[in-house]
């Protein structure tokens, strides 16, 4: 999994079989930034749900790369620019979002 530096212009993404593989070695934290009942309908399993409408770069993970998702990836994006605006260079985002986790296969389970 690469990521951008802090302060890097171009945007960190992963792609699809990156992410598979990271969750496989459970060696990336999804953070989901949707809404609690947008999350709650369906998510990649393993998520934590931190909406974007009350997202603090403080409260992501720390432990372990994290990679932000929403539903189409415009969410994920803002998260990441906070993110990098906090300082946080172990962060990227799944631009095609749950929608694409979906399209390509992705499971996804229910609930918070």
């Amino acid at each position: 999994m690469t990521f951008s530096r802090a302060g890097d212009a171009r945007p960190a993404e992963i792609d699809h079989e990156d992410l598979v593989e990271a969750l496989r070695l459970k060696s990336c934290a999804v953070v989901d930034v949707r809404e609690v009942n947008e999350f709650a309908n369906g998510h990649i399993p393993g998520a934590i749900n931190l909406p974007l409408s009350r997202f603090n770069p403080s409260d992501l993970p720390s432990d372990k790369p994290v990679v932000l998702v929403c539903q189409a990836g415009g969410r994920s994006a803002k998260a990441l620019q906070r993110a990098r605006e906090a300082g946080l260079s172990a962060v990227c985002h799944y631009p095609p979002g749950t929608n694409g986790w979906r399209a390509r296969g992705g499971e996804t389970e229910d609930g918070g």
